[in-house]
């Protein structure tokens, strides 16, 4: 165990044996106690959380003494370290950022606070969320390590929300937020078996989060069940005058838990995603697409769709809004932050080469130091390329011409091995980078496993349609029924189920 291991494992031990009285406790401050106690019994073999909050038990207390109520009072969360807690640092998994703390709250923090949500600690992250190579390990930071997936500890979780998807998984939490750029919350969510949401760009504040795109970038709710999800999202969404792209949220968002109901697939035709499935899912989402159709769903099939504008301008857009973006928010972190550009990260990088980029480079803020800002013709014209090809050419146009409300498909493969000599060896995906380039909602929901590894299902929708989804996922979700819990195996080949059919037939 690292130092860092050392240093949380003796808070835990204080928090959970020297702050307060083991009598009467509040519920609030019973959860976190509770929580705490997980993470320091469980999360040895998961390495999902990088740092526990010290004032943890003090917020639980604050939260009992107020009697708050609501669906996440008391309620121990978990948060992305690329997201801003007054009196922790943000990191983003750097060591560049280590000293990094603003003492400020994001604001979808602050209303975590008021809803009274107990912050219990930061999750280990995808490094810079998985923006600095093309050659990453998912789930690897300097300062966290890499986090493990709980249904097999030498499989990945997958990233850029890797501790957030494991912790939920692992029952340390029943929530988390992560955030995604292009599949950084709902890949996580799938591998790991729980539900997230990567809601419509706009709806949640993206201030005091370490950023990448503006046009791209949300943090969002993971989490067990779709119910909570919805909670979650209530209490995140809303405008923010310092996130122009946030205008519209108030008058957007609702309570998304009153719109759940158990039979929102009846008569709803839906569109399946044929041209992004495979991948080692068919099984699952086969009978995924009958249950639904169980559940009165119209199912409508849709073969082909050219991906190909997105997939030649992407990149183009999130490496020019990342040097931009990027550059502008490391102009607002304490001096303890020495790294005052993204050029400057890359040389710090270089000079902590044996720590930083032993296991892979950085050829992806190179290309993006090199890019020439937000007036760069080539730039626009990506971004215009890659927005009518992924919304108005994309979803919308399917949408209205199969005559559907929403698209679904596999999310992901199964996860893969960690593998610190080739780097992520991702089998496929779905369509996920359709809702991320186009700013839309998408949610992913557990459909089953391919031999005990989880699979996601996911819902696409139209801009601003997250109530849609949340409650076509919550009937499916209800229909589903319950599904295995993570058994932290060694590997999955020593599962029971597997590890007989490897050894040799004895004659």
């Amino acid at each position: 165990m690292t130092n860092g291991g050392f240093a949380r494992i003796s808070t835990l031990t204080f928090l959970l044996c020297c702050a307060g009285s083991a009598l009467a406790l509040g519920p609030a401050e019973d959860r976190a106690r509770a929580a705490l106690a997980r993470i320091e019994r469980v999360d040895p073999a998961v390495n999902s959380v990088l740092a526990v909050n010290s004032e943890a038990i003090r917020q639980a207390q604050a939260v009992d003494s107020m009697g708050l109520g609501g669906p996440l009072a008391g309620e121990p969360i978990l948060i992305k370290d690329n997201i801003e807690v007054s009196g922790m640092p943000t990191t983003a998994g750097s060591l560049a950022l280590a000293g990094n703390d603003t003492r400020r709250d994001a604001p979808i923090v602050t209303r975590l606070r008021a809803a009274g949500a107990v912050i219990v600690g930061k999750t280990n992250l995808s490094e810079w969320a998985n923006i600095r190579s093309s050659s990453s390990i998912s789930g690897w930071s300097a300062v966290g390590g890499q986090t493990r997936n709980p249904f097999a500890l030498d499989r990945n979780p997958c990233g850029s929300s890797s501790g957030s998807g494991a912790a939920v998984a692992a029952g340390l939490v029943q929530y988390a937020i992560g955030t995604e750029t292009d599949g950084s919350v709902t890949c996580p969510a799938a591998i790991n078996g729980i539900v997230g949401l990567k809601p419509t760009v706009g709806l949640v504040s993206r201030t005091h989060i370490v950023p990448i795109s503006a046009s791209q970038d949300t943090a969002g709710p993971m989490t067990m069940t779709v119910a909570q999800t919805a909670d979650l999202l209530t209490t995140i969404a809303g405008s923010d005058p310092a996130d122009p792209a946030t205008a519209e949220a108030d008058k957007r968002k609702t309570d998304y838990a009153r719109l759940l109901r158990s039979e929102e697939l009846k008569g709803k035709r839906i569109g399946v995603m044929r041209f992004a499935a495979g991948f080692g899912t068919d099984g699952p989402f086969s009978a995924a697409l009958e249950l639904m159709k169980k559940q009165g769903a119209v199912l409508v099939e849709i073969d082909k769709f050219d991906d190909k504008a997105i997939g030649d301008n992407e990149l183009v857009v999130l490496l020019t809004e990342l040097k931009a973006g990027l550059n502008d928010y490391l102009k607002t972190t304490p001096a303890t932050v020495t790294t005052r550009t993204l050029a400057d990260v890359i040389a710090f990088n270089k000079a902590h080469a044996d720590a930083e980029l032993t296991l892979f480079g950085q050829e992806l803020f190179e290309k993006a130091e090199a890019t020439k800002g937000l007036a760069d013709p080539a730039y626009l014209k990506a971004r215009r390329t890659s927005f009518q090809a992924a919304g108005p050419n994309g979803i919308d146009r399917l949408l209205k011409q199969y005559n559907v409300v929403a698209l679904v498909g596999p999310t992901m493969p199964p996860a893969w091995k960690i593998d610190a000599v080739n780097g992520d060896q991702i089998s496929g995906g779905g369509a996920g980078s359709l809702a991320a380039v186009a700013g839309y909602p998408h949610l992913t929901v557990p459909m089953g496993q391919v031999k005990g590894m989880p699979v996601g299902l996911s819902f696409i929708g139209p801009k601003w349609s997250e109530g849609l989804l949340l409650s076509l996922g919550y009937c499916y979700e209800q229909a589903r029924g319950p599904l295995p819990n993570p058994r932290f195996l060694r590997a999955i080949e020593d599962s029971p189920e597997i590890a007989p059919h490897l050894q040799p037939i004895r004659r």
